[in-house]
């Protein structure tokens, strides 16, 4: 993830060995903060989580618009988790390459500022 936050000019901070945060600007000045997670899942097998926070959950959210926009996505998927809409792409270790990785980063920041502008109107990151 220093990388790739290298690569596109973005801003790099590891919290811990399992988590690190990317800032990575985007188009119109705007930017969205990327979450790299390992983890080990109940079954043994160790991934990664890359994930972005969308806006806080509220029952006025379209689920439906969501779950159909969904199908449209190659590696991430919308959640809602401690009351939060995210996206998130998750894969085991053992299958991720440098160019997947990418992929899915910038595919969750893309996703996650698309509907923060749609949903929120404001660039949160």
């Amino acid at each position: 993830m220093r990388g790739f936050a290298q690569q596109v000019g973005g801003q790099f901070s590891e919290y811990d060995q399992n988590k690190s945060i990317i800032v990575i600007p985007l188009e119109q000045g705007r930017f969205q903060t990327v979450i790299g997670r390992k983890k080990e899942e109940a079954s043994a097998r160790s991934v990664v989580e890359i994930s972005s926070k969308i806006c806080r959950y509220k029952d006025t959210l379209n689920l439906m618009e969501l779950l159909q926009e969904n199908a449209n996505l190659c590696h991430s998927k919308f959640t809602i988790l401690d009351d939060y809409l995210k996206v998130e792409a998750t894969t085991s270790i053992e299958a991720i390459t440098p160019e997947v990785l990418k992929e899915m980063i910038l595919e969750v920041a893309e996703v996650a500022d698309h509907w923060e502008q749609r949903l929120a109107g404001v660039d949160v990151h």
